[in-house]
């Protein structure tokens, strides 16, 4: 199986949103760690994910990424909730925010996937305070 092309102009679309949300770093490592067995996945998320959806007018990047912390918690997501807090307060949601999705989904979603979700945003939040730093 060959590799598909990481190229054209949804995925190049997809491309630049998916580093504003995410940053240069996380995309770049996602890509480059592509395979044979990964590559086509890293390409559907890049062009239909990022460059159809999250580029769509409707709605600003602030609110999709509301949207989906409270999806991830709801769907036990941990790994891309993780992903997902970091685009946030890149997209700039605050800290009080993400806190507030949290506590909003403890009573719609359930108490043990709001603690779970806040240790990891707690985590991700510490990350990024110290690189911040």
């Amino acid at each position: 199986m060959t590799l598909p092309e990481f190229q054209g102009e949804q995925f190049e679309k997809g491309l630049e949103v998916r580093r504003k949300v995410l940053g240069d770093a996380y995309v770049s490592k996602s890509l480059a760690s592509a395979d044979e067995l990964t590559a086509s996945l890293q390409k559907l998320v890049t062009e239909y994910c990022w460059g159809e959806v999250w580029t769509r007018p409707g709605l600003e990047l602030k609110t999709r990424s509301f949207l989906n912390l409270a999806m991830l918690i709801a769907l036990n997501r941990p790994h891309e909730f993780r992903t997902h807090v970091r685009g946030a307060l890149n997209n700039g949601v605050t800290e009080e925010q993400i806190i507030e999705v949290i506590l909003q989904a403890a009573i719609y979603c359930g108490v043990p996937a709001a603690l779970d979700a806040m240790r990891n945003a707690v985590d991700v939040i510490r990350q990024v305070r110290d690189e911040n730093a």
